[in-house]
């Protein structure tokens, strides 16, 4: 009975791992760019008590074993990176992805980070930033006193000067990855290249696999609230069943002690 203490304590641990998780989702629901994830998990080791396929005389074998399990463990969150619904701004640094791909950021370390959030902003040298202040890569430098700022679906950017004319800036570039769930999350929208991820696909947007630029809109959230929360009622039956389960096995103890 000890063991099945024990085994419902890892469920009820894995559970509080999945609301932990459910919990980040709801809170980012308006977080531009963000992508859902979820939690994975995995039995643990077993406890042989008969081993299948043991003979049990000469001529005749066991057809099925008798395993205990131990119980279960939280083992990874995978990110699922569908598209989030595309919302117009009317504001010409707002950039949405329509597709794969992520925009590149410069770090004050010079590593370069990846995000889904393009919401940029103008420094006070002319600059392309983040809202956190961190650079648009490659870089592009918005001249002074500009009538206004065009962006192309293939990331062209140019400006119409004010005595007319216009005039081509810079080009902004897109990066993909094999495997985009490998990518690591480091906060303020953004997310760092790993082992697992790959290593990042420099393109044009809208050639070699990557998405095209929306000017004037933003990628909103692709967590889905409704779904988010019948998950979240799921967990939390799950939960009150395994505190059940180990209720259960107090009442037995305290029967065994009584009447022993």
């Amino acid at each position: 009975m000890m063991r099945s203490l024990w085994i419902a304590k890892t469920g009820m641990e894995a559970q509080q791992t999945q609301l932990d998780n459910i919990s980040h989702n709801l809170a980012n629901v308006a977080t531009n760019g963000y992508k859902r994830s979820h939690a994975v998990f995995e039995d643990l080791i077993y406890q042989n008590l008969r081993q299948s396929g043991a003979n049990t005389t000469e001529q005749t074998v066991l057809p099925t074993g008798l395993q205990v399990g131990l119980g279960v463990r939280p083992v990874a969150t995978a990110r699922i990176y569908t598209q989030g619904n595309l919302q117009q701004t009317s504001n010409n640094l707002d950039l949405a992805i329509k597709g794969d791909g992520f925009f590149q950021i410069q770090m004050p370390d010079g590593t370069t980070a990846y995000t889904r959030d393009g919401s940029f902003k103008l420094s006070a040298t002319g600059q392309v930033v983040t809202s956190n202040g961190a650079l648009l890569q490659p870089p592009i430098a918005i001249p002074a006193n500009v009538a206004s700022i065009s962006v192309g679906q293939d990331g062209t950017v140019s400006v119409e000067n004010a005595g007319g004319g216009a005039q081509v800036i810079g080009q902004i570039q897109l990066a993909r990855f094999v495997n985009p769930a490998g990518l690591q999350a480091a906060g303020q929208n953004l997310l760092k290249e790993t082992p697992a991820s790959g290593p990042a696909q420099i393109g044009q947007p809208g050639q070699l696999g990557t998405g095209q630029l929306m000017q004037g809109a933003l990628e909103a959230s692709n967590v889905n609230v409704v779904e988010e929360m019948v998950n979240m009622i799921e967990t939390q039956r799950a939960y009150e069943i395994n505190s059940k389960a180990i209720s259960a096995v107090d009442g037995m103890l305290r029967f065994l002690n009584n009447n022993m």
